[in-house]
């Protein structure tokens, strides 16, 4: 995903990416090409730099700080992973953020807690971006508190059904999908805060 024909820099639509975002999303056409036009308005150059990024989220954050949380995000939108957000992997992660199935969203979200991209996550994956939510949610929150920290921990031993020290993309999905609370917590509705 992450490029068309080796393009990084979708600063242009043509039908070929217009009918490829059109059969991963159920957008259609003209909404694909107003989005596309707001994207270019934001990024010029046709890519969201990191800092961008945070700029923008920080427009809908009014509290608490969004730069740690922001990172795990954008590494997970960056689905290449070559430094910048493009349209098509900007769309591709709004839509599956927005509208996917539950099953999309943890999926999403398990990626975006493996920080280290080697599928599973470990104790410290966790807590760290459990401390980046916290950090974002709480006004008072400068450094991981000690609410963040047991809260990771409970929710490592929960999931992680064989003990055996990592968490994997099922027993992850297994217990979201099991545990509304626990789901709300790990794989916060991201589309709401870019809308």
């Amino acid at each position: 995903m992450g490029c068309v024909n080796g393009k990084h820099n979708l600063k242009f639509l043509n039908s070929e990416n217009l009918e490829f975002l059109k059969s991963y999303t159920s957008y259609d056409e003209d909404t694909i090409k107003e989005m596309h036009k707001n994207f270019i308005i934001d990024c010029p150059t046709g890519q969201l730099t990191p800092d961008k990024f945070i700029d923008l989220y920080k427009m809908f954050i009014w509290r608490g700080n969004a730069e740690q949380y922001c990172e795990h995000v954008f590494r997970t939108f960056d689905t290449d992973q070559n430094g910048v957000i493009d349209f098509e992997e900007f769309l591709l992660a709004m839509y599956v953020t927005s509208a996917g199935t539950a099953e999309e969203k943890l999926t999403w979200a398990f990626r975006m807690y493996d920080v280290d991209g080697n599928g599973f996550i470990d104790p410290d994956e966790m807590l760290k971006v459990l401390q980046a939510i916290y950090g974002m949610l709480h006004e008072d929150a400068t450094k991981p508190t000690s609410a963040a920290d047991e809260r990771a921990k409970k929710i490592f031993r929960r999931m992680d059904e064989n003990g055996d020290g990592q968490i994997t993309g099922e027993e992850f999905l297994r217990g979201c999908l099991e545990d509304d609370e626990l789901s709300k917590l790990l794989a916060p509705n991201i589309a709401e805060y870019c809308e």
